[in-house]
């Protein structure tokens, strides 16, 4: 069984309805018009332990809401849901120790407070002993190279070093499962980039399961070898970032370097030839209109294609121009809109 698993989850709230003005306010009190929002629609997926998987949708699409019934914080309407063998809505101690929830627009740190005291309270909370506490909180800060910042108040802490606290806060317990919910909000392009390279080295040294919702193509783009799309409460994608590239791009661009004789005829069965000269070429290769959610070209038919021309002929190195990201995902929203 997946290391989580959520099969026609579901999430509805009911949302009064006022009438404008104090007219409109007292007669709530007596006739109260309610309607039924639906945040998410039988959503279903799984994911395996270790993955990183990339969240994304526009807001409002049922992102968060999600993450919530995965933490166990809000209760799903319909549908069941695993996480690590838990069931998140019963909140067994287990389940709390297990995973981490880390919001950007939300802080979990004393403000007043130097971001230690915090520290040594959530090792009291998760009953660390002193030795596992120092040890894993002097390694912690020496991966977001946060060694200074211990003793400032957060208060006094920019966006960046707030940030790194709070992750720091959020990993001591030594978590299976990450959930990160905007992490890089607002911060400048060289906190994002330690940052992320944080939850890789995280990812690689602890095996730790991650979920990451942002707005940034940058963080799925580089961190996620998973990615699930969700759209007016409803899963419209699930598959990896390099593949929707392939159907909502329709082709992929493939540049390779060559010796010796190399028709152009030869290339044309595979797609249209951008360039061949000075032993470099380029062919974009298009695939068939998307048939029941088929990808029109995926990364295994840029992998045969590899090994055709490796065989055929004379190739010295193979590689991929990147399609913009961003643009497919923009292209699967229009599409489902």
């Amino acid at each position: 069984m997946s290391f989580i698993q959520a099969n026609e989850l579901t999430k509805t709230y009911t949302v009064f309805e006022k009438e404008d003005g104090i007219l409109g306010s007292a007669k709530g009190l007596f006739v109260r018009k309610c309607k039924t929002v639906e945040a998410v629609k039988a959503i279903s997926f799984s994911v395996e332990e270790g993955d990183i998987v990339g969240y994304i949708g526009a807001n409002g699409s049922g992102k968060t809401t999600t993450l919530k019934m995965l933490s166990g914080l809000i209760r799903p309407t319909a549908g069941t849901l695993t996480v690590g063998g838990f069931i998140p809505a019963q909140r067994k101690t287990a389940f709390k120790k297990m995973f981490a929830l880390v919001m950007g627009q939300k802080n979990q740190l004393w403000w007043d407070l130097p971001a230690k005291e915090s520290f040594a309270l959530f090792g009291a909370i998760y009953q660390m002993d002193k030795q596992t506490y120092v040890k894993r909180l002097n390694m912690l800060v020496d991966l977001l190279d946060a060694g200074g910042l211990l003793d400032k108040p957060v208060r006094n802490l920019s966006l960046g070093e707030r940030m790194k606290m709070e992750i720091i806060g959020s990993l001591l317990h030594n978590p299976k499962i990450l959930f990160l919910d905007e992490p890089t909000i607002g911060l400048d392009l060289l906190s994002q980039q330690k940052i992320r390279q944080f939850f890789k080295e995280l990812n690689k040294e602890e095996h730790t399961t991650i979920i990451l919702t942002s707005h940034y193509m940058k963080d799925i783009e580089e961190l996620c070898n998973k990615l699930l799309v969700i759209h007016k409460g409803t899963i419209v994608y699930d598959g990896t970032a390099d593949d929707i590239k392939g159907i909502y791009s329709g082709q992929r661009t493939v540049c390779f370097t060559y010796t010796g004789e190399l028709p152009e005829s030869e290339l044309r069965r595979y797609g249209k030839v951008l360039g061949l000269q000075n032993g470099r070429g380029k062919l974009a290769v298009r695939g068939k209109p998307v048939v029941k959610g088929k990808p029109a070209v995926t990364a295994e038919d840029i992998l045969s294609i590899h090994r055709e021309l490796v065989d055929r002929f004379s190739i010295l190195d193979f590689w991929t121009d990147e399609t913009d990201m961003e643009d497919a995902v923009l292209r699967l929203f229009s599409e489902k809109s």
